[in-house]
């Protein structure tokens, strides 16, 4: 494991706490609308994930592409994707990023790098691992990300697809988002008892460990793995715990399954990635109360546009069924 302290880019506390705050809200947003029935696509929200998709993208460049899994919205908003488009998308118009053929699970903006979601436990890694191929034959300076969870590592394609990563030396970056769960069942009910982050070690890759409730700690070890796989330090892995708010897919809470104890819930909403930075941000006297109000009323004002947007969309028409179809 690396121990990384300074960073080579500059860190905006002020827009990471905006960032975070952003999609907190959309989400939020997403999750009361819901129950209105005009989403008619399964939804996997990151709400108490937020800082590891905002952490991550801070460190990157728009040319940097970028694939992610089932709960990708944060991903998506973080790298700069449209937010119009994706809520069009939810609702299964024809102004979604995907036409509304693909809805939550399938969301992708080519414009800032974000190149697509899908809902399968690991097919996006070979996916990402193959655009860092592309980029290093081509001699691109640009590098590949890909979000994955812990439960990836019961998927043999992830396995082969770091050794090949390892291999060729190839420029990306897998960021492991381990919340303990998949679906409903406790990591150690699932993997040996191991680091994740010492698996991707064993297969080569450079690894790193850190707390996904930390922004800035995330953004710090994001700045280092970046710049060596963007120097050609072969592949870099950092592993982030964190822990999921609501059902694993769904717009509710879901204490009431039990697989969680009450305790363990509680904890892992005082653990709040966005609520401890804007302490430690005012404390700091970076953030003031103004500051504060001015991000939620702007951000406020965003969401509602955007949803106008989204419900005043026409939805697709049957002439347009054949198009973006690849035999």
């Amino acid at each position: 494991m690396k121990q990384v302290e300074a960073t080579n880019k500059q860190l905006n506390r002020l827009g990471l706490l905006r960032s975070m705050l952003r999609i907190r809200r959309v989400e939020e947003a997403i999750a009361d609308r819901y129950a209105e029935q005009e989403m008619r696509c399964p939804m996997h929200l990151c709400i108490g994930q937020e800082a590891i998709a905002v952490g991550i993208c801070a460190a990157l460049s728009v040319d940097d592409v970028m694939f992610s899994n089932h709960r990708a919205h944060g991903h998506y908003l973080a790298k700069g994707g449209n937010l119009n488009a994706m809520l069009a998308e939810l609702y299964g118009r024809s102004t979604g990023c995907c036409g509304g053929r693909g809805g939550s699970m399938h969301i992708i903006d080519l414009d800032v790098g974000f190149m697509g979601s899908t809902p399968i436990v690991g097919g996006t890694v070979p996916l990402a691992v193959g655009a860092a191929w592309a980029a290093s034959l081509k001699v691109e300076n640009h590098i590949s990300i890909i979000f994955l969870g812990d439960g990836c590592f019961e998927e043999g394609v992830v396995h082969e697809s770091m050794n090949f990563a390892a291999l060729h030396k190839l420029p990306i970056l897998f960021v492991c988002e381990n919340n303990e769960f998949s679906v409903y069942t406790r990591l150690e009910e699932r993997q040996a008892k191991r680091p994740i982050y010492r698996i991707a070690e064993a297969h080569g890759l450079t690894s790193y460990i850190g707390n996904g409730n930390d922004v800035e700690e995330v953004f710090s070890l994001a700045t280092t793995a970046v710049e060596n796989a963007r120097q050609g330090r072969g592949p870099q892995f950092i592993e982030l715990s964190t822990y999921r708010w609501r059902e694993h897919c769904g717009p509710d809470f879901d204490d009431h399954l039990d697989y969680r104890a009450t305790q363990e819930i509680e904890i892992g909403l005082k653990d709040c990635p966005i609520a401890k930075y804007i302490a430690r941000l005012k404390q700091s006297n970076i953030l003031s109360q103004a500051e504060s109000e001015k991000f939620e009323t702007e951000i406020a004002e965003e969401v509602s546009d955007a949803f106008k947007f989204a419900l005043s969309s026409a939805k697709p028409s049957a002439k347009h069924a054949a198009q973006r179809i690849y035999a």
